[in-house]
């Protein structure tokens, strides 16, 4: 399995999941061109691509979504609940509901539901090749309940979205601080750096810290909370990268 993370922040937001049978995206705020570019640069097909996953409908996850269903003939795989909220951007005809479980091609998934200011929003953990994926962001917390299901996955790719200091020390008027603290927002370097020396294991190779602020963080902040708190925990990875607002990373094999 293979992941390419092509645009995450709190602008846009678009990734790329490949086994050597199947591939899907989740979530396309970037427009059809970056998409495409991305692709190509990995000679990738975009008709290889078999449906699109949304993890909830504010625009840094769906901006580009009517533009890609103009030029691909895909399915919009979505919960029912996020059903009547999505029909507010794309037509019905594009929906494949969902429940918690679900499978596209030899990917076989599992939702999270996630704690965000909108009607639903979820994540994912996904499994093909032997090879699991956690991916979460745009959350306030993470339920204990899912520990267990998101435990000793081989890469996760989750939300490390402010520094809880730059937030409250910096730009942003009261009511869009508090959004961004509270259980419907989003997780904080340090949350995040717990719930991850809670769950990786002898199986985890990978971390992808994602949806990072550009005013209420610093990407070295991200990557230090993190790392520092494994540390202290004895946890180890082989690597921790940061995703950045207008960047790719690199394509990574699972």
């Amino acid at each position: 399995m293979k992941i390419k993370v092509i645009r995450s922040g709190s602008k846009e937001n678009c990734t790329f999941i490949a086994t050597e049978k199947t591939a899907i995206l989740i979530d396309i705020g970037c427009n059809f061109i970056t998409l495409q570019n991305a692709l190509e640069a990995e000679n990738i097909d975009m008709q290889s691509i078999s449906k699109i996953l949304i993890t909830h409908i504010h625009s840094d996850h769906t901006r580009g979504l009517k533009t890609l269903l103009n030029h691909l003939n895909l399915k919009v795989v979505i919960p029912t609940a996020m059903a009547r909220e999505l029909q507010r951007i794309i037509d019905p005809k594009y929906f494949e509901i969902v429940e918690d479980q679900f499978t596209i091609g030899d990917i076989s998934g599992e939702m999270i539901h996630t704690s965000h200011d909108t009607e639903s929003s979820v994540g994912y953990v996904l499994k093909a090749e032997n090879k699991e994926i956690v991916y979460i962001t745009d959350t306030g917390y993470i339920n204990r309940k899912y520990f267990k299901k998101t435990s000793n996955k081989d890469l996760y790719l989750i939300e490390s979205n402010h520094d809880e200091a730059l937030l409250m020390d910096g730009p942003y008027p009261p009511y869009l601080k508090q959004r961004i603290i509270s259980d419907e927002g989003h997780l904080s370097n340090r949350t995040t750096a717990r719930y991850l020396s809670n769950v990786i294991g002898p199986k985890t190779k990978t971390i992808i810290l994602a949806h990072v602020s550009e005013k209420n963080n610093t990407y070295e902040l991200v990557y230090e909370t993190t790392k520092n708190r494994l540390e202290q925990e004895k946890k180890s990875v082989d690597t921790i990268l940061v995703a950045h607002q207008q960047e790719e990373l690199p394509m990574i094999e699972v």
